[in-house]
């Protein structure tokens, strides 16, 4: 069999695994498994059929040692797109059948129906459908804000998805692939110190926030943070910087409309020219930076955001206590600018 099912009464295979069987759903499985489990359905037409007029919704009941155990359906929702859905009842929880059964029906929906897409919406609470969806081999993407609704109020769900050409979940690159598209994700923004004859520090004046910030940016993916600033530098200021030490990572709380963050800050020299040749070279990016100002540590309270004054002061009494010691400064380790504790 092959191709799209068509008609609101398709054919569909009974599916094996040596464990679990997934079959044509029948109307009578709907009173083996409950009212409870099938609301997971809800939306289904009325009565959970097989299919509904256009064929678009394809059901199976889930056999596991002989009794009806729970159900999985694909809706066919695009070219050539799948939206998968699974309820395993109770007493057949825990013995991986949900898993079992959400792979044979992916497999049916890559080889028999030539689909491209397989996608699953899962709330973020909900972790063993995580866990599930996972160990099927469906890759968390993202979140679609408001895409339920759950107490009359707008929910959020979890993206996951699978393509035919994604590794098996079995394989190793698979479950690292799948392990990686998981995994909490940080912002990281990287920042540079540079210092006149008199100490102070460069600071840009922007165009899209009230606060001055140091010279720097986000760092892009598979992009390090010390290339991240000279790029950034580059691109915003036109002139070329070389990082020269490590000051002080720092992790950020979240703040106003961030999330929180790692923030690296680097000492940093101009290249190519003195110091005090830098506004007779510099070119602003006008899209970003307004003006740039030489800024004493007392001045830059009242014009940057709390947290930059906080780490600023924490990186000046390092060196200062590094002066005092005859050694060489440490790279400090922040929070929300200050050492933790």
């Amino acid at each position: 069999m092959s191709g799209m099912p068509s008609g609101p009464d398709p054919q569909l295979p009974t599916l094996r695994d040596g464990q679990v069987m997934i079959r044509r759903w029948q109307p009578e499985d709907g009173a083996a498994l409950g009212p409870d489990l099938l609301g997971a359905f809800a939306d289904d037409p009325a009565g959970a059929p097989t299919a509904d007029a256009d064929g678009r919704l394809l059901a199976f009941a889930v056999e596991h040692h002989g009794e009806v155990a729970g159900r999985v359906s694909v809706r066919l929702v695009g070219a050539r797109v799948g939206e998968l859905r699974w309820a395993v009842a109770a007493g057949h929880r825990g013995f991986g059948v949900a898993v079992r059964a959400t792979r044979l029906l992916v497999g049916y929906c890559f080889t028999d129906l030539d689909l491209a897409r397989i996608e699953a919406f899962v709330p973020p609470d909900d972790r063993p459908s995580i866990r599930t969806a996972g160990r099927a081999g469906l890759r968390k993407e993202g979140v679609a804000r408001g895409r339920a609704s759950r107490d009359g109020q707008p929910a959020d769900e979890l993206v996951f998805a699978r393509l035919p050409t994604d590794p098996e979940p079995d394989s190793r690159n698979g479950f690292l692939a799948v392990l990686n598209a998981g995994l909490p994700t940080k912002r990281v923004i990287t920042q540079g110190l540079l210092r006149n004859g008199d100490g102070d520090l460069l600071m840009c004046e922007l165009t899209y926030k009230r606060e001055w910030d140091l010279p720097g940016g986000v760092v892009d993916p598979r992009e390090s943070p010390a290339f991240a600033l000279v790029r950034e530098v580059a691109e915003e200021l036109r002139v070329d910087v070389r990082p020269t030490r490590l000051a002080a990572t720092n992790w950020l709380p979240p703040y106003r409309a961030w999330d929180d963050a790692m923030l690296f800050v680097y000492e940093v020299e101009l290249l190519g020219m003195r110091t005090e040749e830098l506004f007779d070279h510099v070119m602003l990016e006008p899209r970003e930076i307004r003006h740039l100002h030489w800024c004493a540590l007392d001045q830059v309270d009242g014009r940057a955001a709390p947290y930059v004054g906080r780490h600023l002061r924490s990186i000046a009494e390092e060196l200062d206590a590094a002066r005092r010691g005859g050694r060489e400064p440490a790279t400090l380790y922040l929070e929300d600018g200050q050492l933790p504790g």
